[in-house]
């Protein structure tokens, strides 16, 4: 990365972190995945339990493995092999009460709203309410200039690749947007596209964590 595109990001995350600030959400700036990463761990308390929810920001990381091998921490990880559907929902029915979430975000806005999309809906639930700890790894690659902006990023570029990961896992997975990469607003029984969330703040201070990334992460 350049360093105009490096100053860029940082300006940028600075006033993110002011937004983030009004809305009673901490936040902090990280120029590497490599230190964005070790400050993640940093955070987490032992002992402690981590609830494991989809996401591509933080699975580029290894965060996974590095925090199950943690002493005093428990993974509470849905998506390991071997479960069965009832035993994964279990997981993350459990997730819910767990000590802290790591996950990240579809889509942020320049005034600090946090814009997600979810299929079944237990990882923007978390995100909401349960975990006492929510945090949140986004790259700047997800920074929006306004909330309509957002939700568009969200149909046109992370829905579709998430489809595109979530195919190539799993060749039945199906949505009419495989063909093309374009959203077609299906209603595909494969449809991850069925929540919206947007995060106007949190209700208790502190309790969501932004980890801003200086490098692409997720989709």
């Amino acid at each position: 990365m350049d360093a105009p595109t490096s100053l860029f990001h940082e300006k940028t995350a600075a006033h993110l972190i002011k937004m983030f600030e009004k809305r009673r959400i901490d936040a902090s700036y990280a120029p590497t995945a490599a230190q964005a990463k070790k400050e993640i761990l940093a955070m987490l308390p032992s002992p402690a339990t981590v609830f494991r929810c989809g996401s591509e920001s933080i699975g580029q990381l290894g965060l996974w493995a590095e925090i199950k091998a943690l002493p005093g921490v428990e993974l509470i990880d849905p998506y390991q092999p071997g479960l069965t559907p009832e035993q994964a929902v279990g997981l993350r029915l459990s997730g819910l009460s767990a000590d802290v979430m790591l996950a990240s975000s579809n889509a942020v806005t320049m005034d600090g709203r946090l814009v997600n999309l979810d299929g079944m809906g237990n990882r923007v639930a978390a995100m909401i309410f349960g975990p006492k700890k929510v945090i949140l790894l986004i790259g700047m690659n997800k920074v929006t200039s306004d909330l309509e902006c957002a939700m568009a990023r969200v149909r046109l570029v992370a829905a579709p690749a998430n489809n595109l990961r979530l195919h190539a896992a799993n060749p039945k997975h199906d949505t009419p947007c495989l063909a093309d990469g374009r959203c077609h607003l299906c209603v595909s029984d494969d449809k991850i596209c069925n929540a919206w969330t947007i995060i106007e703040g949190s209700r208790i201070k502190g309790r969501i964590h932004v980890k801003l990334c200086g490098e692409n992460l997720g989709y």
